[in-house]
């Protein structure tokens, strides 16, 4: 038997201080959560610093809550205090944490992560047993969650900047065809899409009810119900017509059936269409998917992208199961002859025009 090998105490050391590091991070994504939730962030940014009791008086709160609340963002150098007991957000904080038009609001990721760990034991199970959890298992704060999380990407940087690199898609838009979604969500892309492009027409297809009834309530709230319809439907199946244009928006890695889904797509663009495929920003070779958002991606991957995959017997693929070598090969095996990447510079999505 080997004799034990002698430690490195430098690295224990390292070790532990990245570890308590990851713990505090995940205390402050809990606290950053109750901050967007409750409307603390907000009211800071827009009626400026507050002691406890003057925030707690101002949103209808508890002030011992609050306090607390203020000393533990203060402490992760979220918030500031620039005299004793009264506490501010800095500026430079404010578009991540308070700003929900812009692309870098990251609100709807605080409220997605305590619901995607609400089946937590479920997912324990599902080690052990195999299968997955269904969406059925996740509260509804993780769908209204994704789509604050992604709205703010569709309404900022769509149109102007994914949209541009593919200037012949932005002209046929503008004349006007038939756009049909598949897995539109809540909509948020397709609302966008309509108000950019009144003359076009849009179809939005979702296999999850719940999530296309959201859809039609976000477009008669936005005023565009009449060129914006939602439907439920297993595309894999099949979709009811053709199109000259056909999006998924980071859809194809959670998909139970990726290449069925691929193929029902390719029948159903026409032969002069496009395909715009938004997925998941990473690298061919898993061992260099590392770093903090390779982390963020994999735990959003186990704890809903691949175990609702699984739950329906798919395939898993997994957050960072479509990197760009995958994309073209699937694509190419549905019958898609070529595969243009965006030249965007975007550190979460790569969108693809695709074409038969």
């Amino acid at each position: 038997m080997a004799a034990p090998r002698e430690l490195d105490e430098a690295k224990v050391e390292a070790f532990m201080e990245k570890a308590l590091r990851d713990l505090s991070g995940t205390m402050t994504i809990g606290l950053c959560h109750l901050g967007d939730r409750l409307g603390l962030f907000k009211d800071l940014a827009t009626s400026g610093p507050a002691g406890s009791q003057e925030l707690a008086d101002r949103l209808d709160l508890n002030e011992r809550y609050v306090r607390e609340w203020l000393r533990g963002l203060t402490a992760a150098g979220y918030l500031e205090e620039p005299e004793p007991g009264r506490f501010a957000l800095p500026a430079e904080h404010a578009p991540a944490l308070a700003d929900e038009s812009g692309p870098m609001f990251l609100g709807g990721v605080y409220q997605m992560i305590p619901a995607a760990l609400a089946p937590y034991e479920r997912l324990c199970q599902m080690f052990r047993s195999g299968g997955g959890v269904p969406q059925s298992d996740y509260p509804d704060i993780l769908w209204d969650g994704m789509s604050r999380f992604t709205g703010s990407w569709f309404e900022s940087v769509m149109v102007d900047d994914w949209l541009s690199t593919f200037p012949h898609v932005v002209e046929k838009l503008d004349r006007g065809i038939d756009v049909a979604d598949v897995g539109c969500g809540a909509g948020r892309a397709l609302i966008v899409l309509a108000q950019a492009f009144p003359r076009s027409r849009f179809t939005g297809f979702d296999n999850f009810p719940a999530q296309v009834e959201r859809a039609r309530q976000n477009a008669e709230k936005a005023g565009v119900a009449d060129r914006v319809t939602f439907e439920t439907l297993d595309v894999t199946q099949g979709l009811p017509g053709h199109y000259d244009l056909i999006t998924t928006f980071d859809v194809i890695h959670d998909a139970a059936e990726p290449k069925q889904l691929l193929s029902a797509i390719r029948a159903a663009v026409k032969d002069d269409g496009d395909y715009l495929m938004l997925e998941i920003n990473c690298r061919d070779r898993p061992e260099d998917n590392v770093g903090p958002v390779a982390t963020m991606f994999y735990g959003f991957s186990m704890f809903y992208c691949m175990t609702t995959s699984l739950a329906n017997g798919g395939a898993a693929l997994g957050t960072c199961g479509m990197p760009e070598a995958v994309v073209r090969s699937m694509c190419a095996e549905a019958g898609f002859s070529d595969v243009a990447r965006s030249t965007t510079d975007d550190p979460f999505n790569v969108l693809y025009d695709i074409t038969p």
